[in-house]
């Protein structure tokens, strides 16, 4: 087969907003219950509904758990250094867009 011929295919999973349970938040993290438990008495993450069985996570909830696992993997960092962290980040995406969008705004009024 010629090497020219390939061509990169992308492929994953649409996740509608709180529709992952605890299983499938483990599975996708590759990590144990206890540990998504964890971070969820840290207020890491915020799970909707009231006991552990009923909880759904949103696809937001994915990225902080997966970034929550990087910091403490490859930084060490503990639970209580994940969460500031994570919402330093978090506060600091925010600000971006606003410049972002503030920068925009200000272009467009010099035309």
């Amino acid at each position: 087969m010629n090497s020219q011929n390939l061509t990169l295919v992308h492929t994953g999973t649409v996740i509608e907003e709180d529709s992952l349970t605890l299983g499938d938040l483990c599975r996708a993290c590759g990590t144990h219950a206890d540990w998504i438990i964890c971070l969820v008495e840290e207020s890491i993450l915020e799970p909707q509904g009231k006991e552990i069985r009923a909880w759904r996570f949103s696809g937001a909830s994915l990225i902080r758990a997966r970034s929550a696992l990087r910091l403490q993997r490859d930084l060490g960092v503990n639970l209580a250094g994940i969460a500031l962290a994570l919402d330093l980040l978090e506060e600091l995406d925010t600000l971006r867009r606003t410049l972002n969008h503030l920068t925009i705004q200000e272009l467009g009024n010099n035309d």
